[in-house]
């Protein structure tokens, strides 16, 4: 016991705890720009749309494959990277943007008033289906693309901040402030607020409730679509990461309170936050019973005693709702 103690009182210094915020905070980012998605889609149409994953997977193989028709590299310029890289993540987003809207026309604009059991199992459907299209036709195993953007600052002694992380953290950021704009500064937002409020008398307003919804499963997507630039830049793909992201983003949603879009932030950073740490100290914690291979099962801890707690969320206030 005393050589547990002494571990994690070493592993507890302040360099490591703020490495590890950091980490967390950057591994967060995904979480939230996916968690926006289903807060978008359920603040409108009360839907959990568990094909979301999956479109964030495919977002991921369009990103992969620009990059490498680009031929671009860790020798490759800033001047030629960052274009490939945007153009990368533009045709991405688009591509998750007609996916999405496909998926909104075909599998729940039928089932829009049918018993809700009804809509989640064509998500779960839509999300096989996806899954193994990309395995038939595109690929089965997993892809990695090299360091292209390089470069660390020290911050506090061995501590140090990457720009790959710092492109993480603010283009979430920044994609929150345009989607609070959005939702409550434009007309297109005055539409989705009354929709979530009350659907038939938003119809009777003369509000194109069609048009809403699907626009909302496009913003989702695309949203979708930036994320995969962050993930393809810092970790590996495959077929099977939708699966898994996309239950750490519904996770993330339901923590801040799914509907809520600064909510749908808030719970990605501190579920990246939570899975991080435990990561790092869940060894140390636990004399060595547990190791960092269970960092996948604080996700849902975190799912579960939040449900138990706190169902609504952190912030549970709904995107009908006055900000």
């Amino acid at each position: 016991m005393e050589h547990c103690l002494s571990q994690l009182t070493a592993g507890l210094s302040p360099e490591s705890l703020l490495q590890q915020l950091i980490n967390g905070l950057a591994l967060g980012s995904i979480y939230a720009l996916l968690a926006l998605g289903y807060s978008m889609v359920y603040g409108v149409l009360e839907l959990i749309n568990f094909a979301h994953g999956d479109v964030f997977m495919v977002g991921t193989f369009v990103i992969f494959g620009v990059i490498n028709l680009a031929h671009a590299g860790p020798g490759t310029s800033l001047v030629i990277l960052l274009p490939v890289l945007l153009l990368a993540t533009l045709v991405a987003m688009a591509a998750c943007s007609i996916l999405g809207f496909t998926i909104e026309k075909v599998a729940y604009r039928p089932l829009r008033n049918a018993p809700r059991l009804a809509p989640l199992i064509s998500a779960i459907g839509v999300s096989f289906i996806l899954s193994a299209w990309v395995t038939t036709y595109v690929s089965d195993r997993d892809h990695e693309l090299p360091t292209l953007i390089s470069g660390q600052y020290q911050i506090y002694g061995d501590v140090s901040v990457t720009n790959v992380q710092i492109l993480m953290v603010l283009s979430t950021l920044l994609m929150m402030f345009g989607l609070q704009f959005l939702v409550r500064r434009t007309r297109l937002g005055r539409g989705m607020r009354a929709v979530a409020q009350d659907r038939e008398a938003a119809a009777l307003m003369g509000v194109n409730l069609d048009g809403v919804i699907s626009f909302t499963f496009i913003i989702g997507s695309a949203l979708a679509g930036a994320a995969g630039l962050l993930w393809v830049l810092n970790y590996s793909i495959s077929n099977s990461i939708g699966f898994l992201a996309g239950l750490k983003a519904f996770t993330a949603a339901v923590i801040g309170g799914i509907g809520n879009i600064v909510g749908a932030v808030l719970g990605g950073f501190l579920l990246g936050l939570a899975e991080t740490f435990g990561a790092a100290y869940i060894g140390n914690i636990s004399c060595g019973f547990f190791s960092n291979a269970y960092q996948n099962a604080f996700a849902f801890i975190i799912l579960i005693l939040i449900l138990v707690f706190r169902p609504s969320g952190i912030l549970r206030e709904r995107v009908s709702e006055r900000a």
